[in-house]
């Protein structure tokens, strides 16, 4: 800006040679007007009077020329100090517009920037946050699980007594119903015994009369050489039977089947529970 300034104040050299021409003219004009009271005396040499006029023409054309010269000078000065003064502006125009241009493409990058910056942070905000979603929602399910297996496992004994419960009624109200199952049942487990001898079928004091009508009918399950005896045991309280020989026995009363298959399911329970507790423990 400074450079700027002291452009405009420039003056060319001829310019200021003019100036100086005129100022001396100027001076000599004024040196001659001071001079001219004196030369009011009467001159009466012709001579003399053409010279004074030759001189005062002189002094009249040097003023205006100096007058001349000094408004060309003005002229030019002011002309020089315009043109500094536009190119000053457009130098300036220029540097705003490069500031200008420069400052948004300085915007325009920082945006940039700024966002590409935002999006990296968001997407390792989101990535830790997923993280810790799925290792909670991991602890959640892992502990689903071993609640699952806990009530399982404390279900399975009263899950198993209801299932035998169950079983039971639904056994003794179909062998009710059809009383025939039951001497179908009794006729399997005689199949069994084939073995001469003497075979005592114990059954229900209840049962026996019914059971006792069938004797034929069960005696072909038996050994041809074997005599079969139907007798009533009170301990038989259901529609199954104890048959009894020789080389054994076999207790078919429902209730004690009933009782081996509880006692095998809840084994069955107990070894699932250790074989999970062994993988755990792993």
């Amino acid at each position: 800006m400074s450079r700027l300034i002291k452009h405009s104040e420039y003056v060319p050299v001829d310019v200021l040679k003019r100036l100086e021409l005129a100022r001396q003219h100027a001076g000599l004009a004024e040196t001659a007007a001071a001079d001219e009271p004196a030369a009011e005396q009467p001159i009466l040499d012709p001579l003399g009077e053409e010279a004074e006029k030759a001189r005062r023409q002189m002094l009249k054309d040097a003023k205006e020329f100096a007058e001349e010269q000094v408004r060309n000078a003005s002229r030019e000065a002011e002309e020089i100090v315009a043109s500094a003064k536009a190119e000053a502006d457009e130098w300036w125009r220029q540097q705003r517009e490069q500031d200008e241009h420069l400052s948004e493409a300085v915007k325009a990058e920082a945006f940039q920037q700024g966002y590409q910056e935002g999006v990296a942070q968001a997407e390792r905000d989101m990535a830790e946050r997923l993280a810790a979603m799925m290792e909670e929602a991991r602890g959640v399910l892992q502990e689903a699980f071993r609640a699952r297996d806990n009530i399982i496992q404390e279900a399975e004994p009263f899950l198993v007594d209801l299932s035998c419960s169950i079983a039971e009624k639904i056994v003794d109200k179909q062998l009710t119903v059809e009383p025939e199952f039951a001497i179908e049942l009794i006729r399997k487990n005689l199949a069994r015994k084939r073995e001469q001898g003497v075979i005592s079928l114990c059954v229900s004091p209840a049962q026996f009369a019914f059971v006792n009508a069938a004797r034929e009918e069960l005696a072909l399950a038996v050994d041809s050489q074997a005599e079969l005896q139907i007798l009533p045991d009170s301990t038989v309280k259901d529609h199954g039977c104890v048959i009894r020989s020789n080389f054994g026995s076999i207790d078919a009363r429902i209730d004690t089947q009933l009782a081996e298959i509880k006692k095998e399911l809840i084994r069955i329970a107990l070894d699932t529970e250790d074989f999970r507790n062994g993988e755990e423990n792993a």
